[in-house]
């Protein structure tokens, strides 16, 4: 919901650093494999109860989850690079949350299983109605730059990004933070399901 507000932000500090890191000769997939590499760290700072470091970590991750697209622009976009920025998002999202339940596996393991049963509806909704508007050679309007089509919906990267801060920042009020944002997801999933199936229907209907 906020992604179109911060991309504004974000991409001019993005491409100035893009533009020094392709200097050096570094490719956007090195950028996004280092990212992982970084993020992935936060969960054993999580599963330690090292949230300052955590959230350290996991900032990285995100600014450079951001620079490899604006590498990739500056040199050479490739599906590869798409599917694998995806991807490992996806990993990356699951793999904070479980980070949280091994903390604390008694206060945190409900409500973190439940957010990642809830990331399940918002990833496979996405990308489901990206492998269709690839087919219908659909492109989105509000994001023309990513490499599939990008779904909005009411939890998009920014949202959670802001609630991985706070849970960082509060990680005792981790159970809440995690069904509001449980909610969030689940409402999200329910308008691209409605959402998409609406406009496959219609597309799919022949000309009058």
């Amino acid at each position: 919901m906020l992604d179109r507000l911060t991309l504004k932000w974000v991409r001019p500090p993005l491409i100035k650093m893009a533009q020094i890191v392709v200097r050096f000769g570094a490719t956007a997939d090195q950028v996004t494999l280092l990212g992982f590499a970084i993020g992935m760290l936060a969960l054993p700072a999580l599963a330690t109860g090292h949230f300052g470091l955590a959230l350290l970590l996991i900032c990285l991750n995100r600014i450079l989850d951001g620079l490899d697209g604006a590498v990739a622009r500056l040199t050479q976009a490739t599906e590869q690079g798409a599917y694998l920025d995806i991807v490992l998002d996806f990993i990356f999202y699951s793999a904070v949350i479980f980070g949280f339940a091994l903390a604390d596996p008694s206060r945190n393991a409900l409500p973190a299983a439940a957010l990642i049963f809830s990331f399940v509806g918002t990833g496979s909704s996405f990308l489901a109605f990206a492998v269709f508007a690839e087919r219908l050679q659909l492109q989105s309007m509000r994001y023309p730059n990513k490499g599939f089509y990008y779904l909005t919906g009411i939890a998009e990267g920014t949202e959670t990004i802001g609630f991985f801060v706070l849970m960082c920042l509060f990680p005792s009020a981790f159970p809440i933070l995690a069904g509001v944002f449980f909610v969030l997801c689940v409402l999200t999933t329910l308008s691209r399901v409605i959402g998409g199936a609406h406009t496959l229907k219609t597309l799919a209907k022949p000309p009058q």
